[in-house]
C-alpha cells in the first residue's frame, strides 16, 4: 500500500497513450493542474497507461519511480505483471460496461430481426412476408459475470430472456434472475446466444474450442467482446462453414488488427467490428473519472479501488 503523502506534495505522472497520446496527454493535465504529466518514459510516480501498448514492446521494465500503475479500461491482459515488482496496479473495470452491455443487445437483436439483410433498397417478391425471431424466451448463455456482464444479464432478463451465467467467483451473482452454470459446457449447451465476457488470462486461452463448440446447440450465436484469445477462432470458422455456429458477432480479435485477408473478414457468417463496443459518450468520462478518485486516495494514502489481482490477470 502507498505510504501517506500531504495533499500539497507535488507529483508526475506518467501516460502511455499510443498514437492518441497528445490529445490524451492535453485531457489528463487539464485534469490535475497541479501535477507534472509528461509521456512515457519519461519517469513518473504514478503510470497511466492503456493495456495493450504493451504487447507492442517485449522486455520492457518499470522504472524505479513508478510506484503505481493505473490501466485505462478493463482488460489487463496485455501488461506485463512481472514488472510490476509488487506495486499495486488498479484499472478502471466497469466504466464501458453501459456501452458494451448495449452493443451485446444490439447484436443480439440485429441476429434475431435479420438487420440489415431485411432492409430493402428495390421491390421485394412480397410485402408483409419475414420469418424472423425474437429475444423474449431465448437463452443467452453469459461466461463472465463481472461489471460487464452484469450489465449484459440486466438488458437481457429486461427483454424477458433467459440467463445462465458462468463465473469464477463463488459469491452470489449481483442481479436475480441469472441461473448459475458450474462448467462452460452446461452454460453453452442450451443458449441461443453466447456472450464471452470473461477476462483474458492463461486459464481462459481458447476457453471457445472444438470442443465448446461441439456441445452448442445447432444454430447458435456467438458475440465475444472481451478478448479474442478466448475463442480458437479456427475451431470457429470450422463450425461456421459446417452450420454449427449461425453467426458470431466479433468485436474483439487475435491478433488485432488482423492481417489483410484473414478469413474472419470476409466469412459470410461474420460480423466483425474492430473493437469499439466500448465506445459511447459516458465511457471515457467514466475512465478517467475512476483514475482521478483512485489518485485523490493515492495521495491521501487510502486504499485503492479496482485492483488488479495479479495472480489472477484481472
Amino acid at each position: 500500500m502507498p505510504r501517506v503523502r500531504r495533499v500539497a506534495e507535488p507529483i508526475v505522472i506518467t501516460h502511455r497513450f499510443g498514437r492518441v497520446g497528445s490529445a490524451m496527454s492535453s485531457r489528463l493535465a487539464s485534469l490535475v493542474p497541479d501535477a507534472t504529466v509528461v509521456e512515457w518514459p519519461a519517469p513518473g510516480e504514478v503510470l497511466l497507461t492503456f493495456d495493450g501498448i504493451w504487447r507492442e514492446e517485449p522486455g520492457a521494465v518499470l522504472p524505479d519511480e513508478v510506484r503505481w500503475v493505473h490501466v485505462l479500461g478493463a482488460g489487463v491482459g496485455g501488461f506485463p505483471f512481472e514488472v510490476l515488482g509488487g506495486r499495486p496496479m488498479t484499472c478502471s473495470k466497469g466504466a464501458s460496461a453501459v456501452s458494451i452491455s448495449e452493443w451485446v443487445l444490439a447484436v443480439m437483436l440485429a441476429f434475431e430481426k435479420r438487420l440489415p439483410e431485411s432492409f430493402i433498397t428495390e421491390p421485394p417478391p412480397a410485402w408483409n412476408s419475414a420469418n424472423l425471431g425474437v429475444l423474449a424466451g431465448k437463452t443467452l448463455g453469459l461466461i463472465g459475470v463481472g461489471a460487464i456482464g452484469t450489465e449484459i444479464a440486466r438488458r437481457a432478463l429486461a427483454f424477458d430472456m433467459r440467463v445462465v451465467g458462468l463465473r469464477r467467483s463463488t459469491r452470489p451473482f449481483p442481479l436475480a434472475g441469472i441461473e448459475p452454470a458450474q462448467s462452460v459446457t452446461a452454460v453453452v449447451e442450451g443458449a441461443d446466444h453466447v456472450a464471452i465476457a470473461a477476462p483474458a488470462t492463461p486459464e481462459t486461452y481458447h476457453l471457445i474450442d472444438k470442443e465448446t463448440l461441439a456441445a452448442m446447440k445447432d444454430g447458435v450465436h456467438i458475440v465475444n467482446i472481451a478478448r479474442g484469445s478466448l475463442i480458437d477462432q479456427d475451431a470457429l470458422l470450422e463450425a461456421l462453414d459446417a452450420g454449427k455456429v449461425a453467426r458470431a458477432s466479433l468485436d474483439v480479435v487475435d491478433p488485432e488488427p488482423l492481417p489483410a485477408g484473414h478469413p474472419l473478414y470476409t466469412h459470410p457468417g461474420v460480423r466483425l467490428s474492430p473493437h469499439i463496443s466500448w465506445s459511447g459518450p459516458i465511457t471515457m468520462p467514466r475512465t478517467m473519472e475512476m483514475f482521478l478518485t483512485n489518485l485523490a486516495r493515492y495521495r491521501a494514502g487510502q486504499p485503492l479501488e479496482g485492483l488488479v489481482d495479479v495472480d489472477a490477470g484481472y
